[in-house]
């Protein structure tokens, strides 16, 4: 059989089945005078080829992939213009075909049909070999979308988003932005570059930028962008319109910093979204001890360069240094770093940082909230030690006294509470901290963790909607995410976290092949998307990082039993039990959704057996 390098394009029509069931002669009516009118005609215009129509889909193979995209174009443009009940998605992929007769078959096929179910209605989405060929040559532009793994497709393909000159576009794999929805300006601040030359100083340049981003969010007259939709552009070379229209921020702000010795040097610039223009810019050579006049001085130079006003209790609060010692500040970084990947080893490292930053100063009252919080999560995961607790309690308290409208305080109060086993005292806690500041992430995932061990899958789903929003790359959210969403049987919504979780756990393994947790959440990402083979190798890969961490090898339990290995997801269980996997958890192995494939087996049974025993003086774990 011959092959050849084909430009193919897979399109089907959005809702067939609904809208045929709603209306058959209507629907069919409204394909053909479609066909009719733009289909057919700009096909034939560009050269393409019908090879075959499949009731709600068409197959067309074009002689290059700038005839396809042209015509994609111009076909989704004619259906939103008649803002009909017709809409199309459409994939276009560049690979090798099979030619039988007059029929096209192989992996250049079958990609461009996934590339078309991916799409979102009304919107077209190409591969990375077509991007290579197209890009430049046609009057559209395109969003990297990353690498995505696609149905029975061995290996995950780069995506492209096609976006029309006027910014229009649509697809799910998007930064989620935070629109905005007010007359207030939008800002959003880019990750600041770190330009000191050691990627080990990524902490401290994007921990200015974080800093900036809480001081802006504190002013009222100002819609700023979430952390995760800024910090989706990390190291990547986008110009600021095409961020400007993604994130619907009228405003950015850029910069780098250079940290040598007891030196600082940070650039920052204010940029106009529409027009790439500089509004304000400035640079800052300074000792590290005015790193926080810094970035307050940016601040402020950003809210004159807008004409914006500050409340003087806002004023106050971007004004108000955290600690005098800086390096208990450059602790705290540190820690922060840590504590954003929740593994027990990266939990160990962020609470020597936050114990030390306390150590250098005792009335650093976040320091003392992120020492408070790792040491009500060691417990919850880690330990039956209620001295762990006891002492998250005792530093969430103390942050109070220091500063009582801290978010952070009042969060880490709500989490050393609800692990504690006082969900009603920790509820309005919860609230307080999201009240204070809607965009802090740990509020968020603190009080969806405390819902999801309630059963209130729900509200869960919700919260760690909401954190993942805050912060995007965040893995563990995502995974708690997916995990509400498969409980409540939102299979559409799940999916599209899945793609997006997944994504994000190749690129943190492939940056390092020695994180087990990417391995594990990456597996539950596949298992999820259908991919059960390469999901069995993920796990593979997980547990051959990690098969002692009691943490890891319940959530090795749970992937095995989403994939129906009922007794290898029992075997996981026993390891992560015997392990030191904390008994208050064993109310969670009877409700969470993953596990429920195994529930009903008789050695689940004899497992919650052991589990309890482990904490009652029972029979010891051998």
């Amino acid at each position: 059989m011959e092959r050849k390098l084909a430009a193919i394009m897979a399109a089907d029509v959005v809702g067939y089945s609904k809208l045929m069931a709603e209306d058959e002669i209507g629907t069919l009516a409204a394909l053909k005078q479609h066909r009719k009118v733009d289909f057919d005609p700009e096909v034939a215009e560009r050269g393409g080829r019908i090879v075959k129509l499949m009731g709600d889909g068409v197959l067309v193979e074009f002689p290059s992939v700038v005839d396809a995209v042209e015509c994609a174009l111009a076909i989704q443009k004619a259906l939103a213009g008649q803002g009909g009940k017709i809409r199309l998605r459409i994939g276009i992929n560049l690979g090798d075909v099979i030619i039988d007769g007059d029929d096209i078959y192989g992996d250049g096929v079958n990609v461009a049909a996934r590339l078309e179910a991916f799409a979102d209605p009304g919107s077209i989405c190409i591969s990375g070999t077509a991007y290579d060929t197209v890009a430049g040559k046609v009057g559209c532009e395109f969003e990297d979308c990353g690498l995505q793994p696609l149905k029975n497709i061995a290996k995950p393909i780069r995506i492209y988003r096609v976006r029309q000159r006027n910014g229009s576009h649509s697809g799910q794999f998007a930064p989620v932005p935070a629109p905005a929805t007010s007359d207030k300006p939008s800002i959003a601040v880019l990750p600041f570059a770190n330009m000191s030359g050691d990627k080990e100083q990524d902490y401290f340049s994007d921990g200015i930028t974080e800093d900036i981003i809480t001081d802006l969010s504190r002013i009222s007259q100002l819609f700023v962008i979430a952390r995760n939709s800024t910090f989706s552009y990390k190291g990547r070379a986008v110009k600021a319109q095409q961020i400007s229209t993604d994130l619907g921020a009228k405003f950015l702000v850029e910069g780098s910093v250079r940290k040598a010795g007891n030196r600082v040097r940070v650039t920052a610039q204010l940029i106009d979204g529409r027009s790439g223009g500089h509004i304000w810019a400035d640079r800052y050579d300074r000792d590290l001890t005015d790193v926080f006049k810094v970035q307050d001085d940016i601040t402020k130079n950003i809210v004159d360069a807008l004409k914006v006003a500050i409340a003087p209790n806002e004023r106050q609060a971007i004004e108000r240094i955290p600690t005098q010692n800086l390096a208990a500040y450059d602790c705290y970084l540190r820690g922060r770093q840590f504590l954003h990947e929740m593994t027990r080893e990266n939990l160990e490292h962020a609470r020597k940082m936050f114990l030390d930053a306390v150590t250098l100063d005792p009335e650093y009252a976040i320091a003392l909230t992120g020492l408070a919080d790792c040491d009500a999560i060691f417990y919850n995961f880690y330990s039956s030690d209620r001295t762990f607790i006891e002492a998250a309690i005792s530093n969430s308290k103390k942050a109070l006294r220091l500063d009582p409208r801290l978010a952070e305080a009042h969060a880490s109060m709500g989490l050393a509470l609800s692990y504690g086993g006082d969900e009603t005292a920790a509820e309005p806690v919860f609230k307080i901290a999201i009240e204070l500041d809607p965009m802090l992430y740990e509020a968020y995932w603190y009080f969806g963790f405390a819902k999801a061990m309630r059963g209130d899958f729900e509200a869960a789903a919700h919260l760690f909607s909401q954190a993942s929003r805050v912060r995007g790359d965040d893995l563990q959210s995502k995974m708690m995410l997916m995990n509400a969403l498969f409980g409540l049987g939102r299979e559409a919504d799940m999916l599209s976290v899945a793609n997006e979780t997944f994504t994000i756990a190749a690129r943190r393994l492939e940056l390092n092949p020695d994180d087990s947790r990417a391995a594990y959440i990456g597996a539950h990402a596949l298992i999820h998307l259908n991919d059960k083979p390469r999901a069995r190798q993920w796990v593979n890969i997980a547990a051959s990082l990690d098969s002692t961490d009691p943490r890891t090898t319940y959530n090795l339990a749970c992937a095995y039993s989403m994939l129906e290995e009922t007794e290898k997801a029992l075997d996981f269980l026993e390891l992560s039990i015997k392990a030191g996997r904390p008994v208050r958890l064993r109310e969670w192995a009877r409700i969470d959704p993953d596990l429920k494939a195994v529930r009903d087996d008789q050695r689940f049974e004899a497992l919650m057996e052991l589990w309890r025993e482990s904490a009652t003086g029972g029979p010891p774990l051998t």
